[in-house]
């Protein structure tokens, strides 16, 4: 089969989204594997495919899957790409959307110069949500791994999150405490793993080590997922930009139980097609 597709990435957190509106195909986790390899596929972080909804309030159903072939509930990056998308590609007008996802509903909006904004819900603090180990819901948990133990912070922004405070995320030990602490047996289902510096009350710097994907350029739920963090221990005011390698994402956040609001860039690559 042919398989028609658009590569998009949001601050180099990149994406091959599929129209599956117009095509029909269904894609097992070995070929989602083979599409993602760089060297002998499209190369991307994850697919998203674009279906139609199974709620009647909402305007698109939108699935995400990793590199690696599993499917997981969100990604604000690539909720940016897929608003670009469906408007480019003609299968919608309108400029604000309602999303179905596997992690609830998204509200899209784009705006002007490639700026796409996005209500990401209220973040769910509660161990259960995530899911997370632990006694009672906290605004921070000591977390052991190996022999050193860690306060980390636990949100849900539809997908889980742990946020640790470094004093450089630059040099972070990412690669090497982000897998330990992802599969971690306190995160059941496994854990994106955030490295947050603190710059100011409006700013900061991050990276983030994905679930099934390792470091990205960029992660808009674990940029979120920072935020919430940093603003439950009063670290940030409640509009605060975040530094990530791939570039920056705006956050707003009033406090609990308010909606959260990210904006950032979605940029379309490239068009093409390959053969399953």
């Amino acid at each position: 089969m042919l398989l028609h597709f658009t590569k998009m990435h949001g601050l180099g957190n990149d994406f091959m989204m599929l129209d599956l509106i117009s095509q029909k195909v269904r894609l097992r986790p070995e070929q989602i594997r083979r599409l993602a390899d760089r060297h002998r596929g499209v190369g991307f972080d994850q697919l998203l495919t674009v279906e139609a909804p199974e709620r009647h309030d909402a305007d698109f159903k939108y699935r995400i899957f990793n590199a690696d072939g599993s499917e997981v509930e969100n990604c604000g990056n690539g909720a940016r790409c897929f608003a670009v998308f469906v408007h480019d590609r003609r299968l919608t007008h309108k400029k604000e959307l309602l999303v179905e996802t596997a992690g609830g509903l998204l509200g899209l909006k784009l705006a002007d110069q490639g700026q796409v904004s996005v209500d990401m819900g209220v973040p769910r603090l509660h161990p259960d949500d995530l899911p997370f180990i632990a006694k009672a819901q906290a605004t921070s948990y000591p977390l052991q791994v190996e022999q050193q133990t860690y306060d980390i912070g636990a949100v849900s922004m539809g997908n889980p999150h742990a946020v640790l405070r470094v004093e450089s995320a630059i040099q972070a030990p990412v690669e090497t405490l982000g897998p330990l602490i992802e599969q971690h047996a306190r995160f059941p289902k496994r854990v994106n793993v955030g490295f947050l510096e603190v710059l100011d009350r409006q700013s900061g710097r991050l990276r983030v080590y994905e679930r099934g994907a390792g470091e990205t350029q960029a992660c808009g739920t674990g940029a979120c997922a920072a935020m919430v963090y940093g603003r439950l221990q009063g670290w940030f005011d409640e509009q605060v930009t975040l530094q990530l390698p791939g570039g920056h994402l705006q956050i707003h956040w009033a406090g609990p139980e308010q909606h959260l609001t990210m904006t950032g860039p979605a940029q379309r690559v490239f068009e093409g097609q390959i053969y399953l």
